[in-house]
């Protein structure tokens, strides 16, 4: 059972660092397609690339978490509000064809933290 726990935290780490790592690096270097995309959703470009430094931020910290797990679950805690942001921002507008991975992202962010040894939430 520990085995598979951890295939799955390790698989879901993966998963969650490569979709903000190219959904930031997009927004940061101004991709075309990414900029018409947030300006659809409302968002100037001061603010797709206020987001953009921001998920790069977590995501350095998810790749730092490699040698440090402290970091890692930080990167994911700081990571959650923008798939949180990034799904409710696809449903409002009506993007259903487009809310799949922040919706992942969402519940991935749990599943990282819940089958993270180094985390612990008391209640």
């Amino acid at each position: 059972m520990e085995k598979i726990k951890t295939i799955i935290h390790w698989s879901s780490y993966a998963y969650y660092l490569y979709v903000f790592g190219y959904a930031s690096l997009f927004k940061v270097f101004q991709k075309n397609s990414m900029m018409q995309s947030m300006q659809s959703l409302g968002f100037n470009k001061v603010w797709t690339i206020f987001i953009g430094v921001g998920e790069l931020i977590g995501v350095m910290l998810l790749l730092a978490g490699i040698l440090n797990p402290r970091l890692k679950n930080v990167g994911i805690l700081v990571l959650f509000p923008f798939a949180v942001g990034a799904f409710t921002a696809h449903m409002a507008h009506q993007e259903y064809n487009h809310f799949y991975n922040s919706l992942i992202m969402c519940v991935l962010a749990v599943i990282l933290l819940a089958t993270d040894k180094n985390f612990k939430i008391a209640l």
